[in-house]
This record gives C-alpha cells, structure tokens and sequence, in this order.
C-alpha cells in the first residue's frame, strides 16, 4: 500500500481525514496548517528527527518532549505543556501536533482540548498502537492517581497523518503490542483480520492490517461518537485490561499486554485456545502473576462502570459480540482466569 489513501471520519462538524500513506510526514507542510504557532508533543523513545521536521515546517515550531512511557500522561506534564504554551503566547487561532504513540496523542489531544477551551489538533501516530487505534475517535486525557484516563475530553482532531514508515524503528515488543488491539478489532467485527493472525503472517500484512483496523474504529465512532452505546465495543479486553494496568502501576506490562491478558477472559470456551495461539505467536503474554481481589479493586475505580456494575463486552467467535451489564463481583473469577495469584 504504497499509495496514498484517505478515510474520512464523518462527525459533522468535526469530521477529519485520516491520510494512509508512507513518507506523508514529509509532507506535513501540504497536508496540514501549520501557517501558524505550532506545539508540537513527542517523547524521548521517538527518533529527534520526526517531530524536529514538523517543527521547520511550522512558521513557529515548539518541540515539547516528555519522557517516554504511561507516567508521563499525568497531570505534571499537562500542566507542563500548557505553561510553556502561555510562555509563548499561543492564542485560539494556533494549534498542537502529537508526533508519537498513544500516551503522546492522548496528552498532546488533552492540551489541544482544553487551552483556551480547545484549539485545532492534529496527530502523527508513530507506534502500531496509535496507529491501528488510539490516533482516531477523540478521546484524549491524563491518568490519576494510578487509574487509567479517567481525566480527559473528547476532542477530534482536524487531520491525522498515519506513515507506516514510521514503524520501522520500533521494536518487535513494541509491534506487537499495537498488534494486540488489531486481534481486538478483528474479533469483535472483522472475522478477516482475525483470520490475518491466524495464518500467522501478521508482519506481512501489517499495510493491510492498519487499514482495516481503522476502518473498523472509524465505522464504530461515527455511529457512536461519545460512547453512548455501540462504541463501547472498542473497550473489548480493556475492561480488565485496564484494570491490570493500573494495578502494574502502568509500567511492569504494556497497554496492549494488558489488553491480550484482558481479552482471554471474555471470549467463548471454543474460541479462547485459537485467540491464546495467536496471542502466543505475537510473544503477548497469556497470563501474568497478580492479585485478584486488587484487581477488581482497581476495576472499580475505572470510568466505565456504572455504580455496581460495569458492561462487559464479549465474543463467541470472531465478528460475533455481545454487551451486557454485569455486577463487579462477577468478574472476580475472570480475572483469576488469567492470574497467577501473588
């Protein structure tokens, strides 16, 4: 897939491009509007180079750079980023460009959102992770305390820019915990996909595999924008997932290895020895040493819940799922599922 391709994100008024193409960062200048103050958010784990480009290509580039990993979307380095935009009196007509994974878009997304009540964003995904999710849809913030994301905003950017060749200094670890949320997207809606990683050629079709992940978010949030009903679908795995996350304290495991953990749980009998082969072909971890009851305790504290309860998606063969609400307690021998206890 070495043309160009653009999806569209239909929202109304806030619908955006989504531009699939490898070396679009080079054209930065011509696919988005940097004729202006430009904040542009990266980490230290991506290549200097990514985010410097973009910055020359700005009429006033700032290269703001966190340090890599979960603990810096906190509210330090939020607070960080929008002081050292005052200090160079950004105004409302300016913007922020993300230019790494998916802490770095949802940070830099939760800038965006809430500088001046919200400016133009635009994101350069440089990780599978980003790339195959969390880049499109809108949802931006900062973790609390240790509880995944649960400070944030939806706030859609104006363009993303997705270069696949921008994944070839990442490594094998870090594809395949991006791949993790394209099993997810395979299960859920895209019998196909998941039949991708079956065959076990995953790398092969890594073009094809980006494509169809975002077509399948991309279906999901315009029916469902603020995660009202069906877009809850795209929290398969997550619900424990996240939970196994925070109780890690975000940096033991990552975010896509918590997923596969917490998407073992919520699958059929028949089709949980065919998902941990393929887990197991991508080095995803299957099961992992932790404490239960800490978990569920972490689980509660998560913004998907309501009182209670708490809904749950779950799959009995590939393209074929269910939401249902469930009460905390019923997940305790899920978690055990995938637990080793402490």
């Amino acid at each position: 897939m070495n043309d160009s391709k653009i999806l569209r994100m239909e929202l109304g008024d806030d619908s955006y491009d989504i531009v699939i193409e490898r070396g679009a960062i080079h054209r930065a200048k011509e696919l988005l509007n940097l004729n202006r103050k430009v904040m542009i958010v990266t980490d230290d784990g991506v290549p200097e180079e990514y985010a410097d480009e973009v910055a020359d290509m700005a009429v006033e580039g700032t290269v703001f750079t966190v340090p890599q990993g979960e603990s810096s979307k906190e509210l330090g380095w939020y607070r960080a980023i929008l002081t050292q935009m005052l200090k160079c009196d950004f105004s409302r007509r300016d913007c922020v460009v993300a230019v790494g994974g998916g802490v770095v878009g949802d940070l830099a997304g939760f800038v965006a959102a809430s500088y001046m009540r919200g400016i133009d964003f635009y994101n350069i995904p440089t990780t599978v992770l980003s790339q195959v999710d969390s880049s499109i849809g809108g949802k931006t913030g900062v973790n609390l305390n240790g509880i995944k994301n649960i400070v944030g905003a939806f706030h859609q950017p104006k363009k993303v820019i997705i270069d696949l060749d921008l994944l070839d200094t990442l490594t094998t670890r870090q594809i395949n915990n991006g791949l993790a949320e394209a099993v997810k997207a395979g299960l859920t809606s895209d019998p196909e996909l998941f039949a991708i990683f079956e065959r076990g050629d995953a790398m092969k079709n890594i073009d094809e595999i980006v494509l169809r992940s975002l077509m399948m978010k991309k279906d999901v949030v315009e029916q469902d924008e603020k995660e009202q009903g069906l877009r809850k679908i795209l929290n398969f795995g997550h619900t424990i997932g996240h939970a196994v996350e925070s109780y890690c304290r975000l940096n033991q495991l990552y975010h896509g290895e918590c997923v596969a953990l917490g998407m073992i749980p919520m699958v059929s009998e028949e089709l949980r020895p065919r998902l941990i082969n393929v887990l197991k072909s991508l080095n995803l971890p299957t099961s992992y040493k932790l404490n239960s009851e800490e978990v569920l305790d972490a689980m509660m504290h998560d913004k998907k819940g309501e009182g209670n309860t708490v809904v749950i998606t779950t799959v009995d063969e590939p393209g074929h799922f269910e939401m249902k609400s469930v009460a905390y307690d019923e997940l305790l021998p899920l978690i055990r599922m995938i637990g080793k206890e402490a």
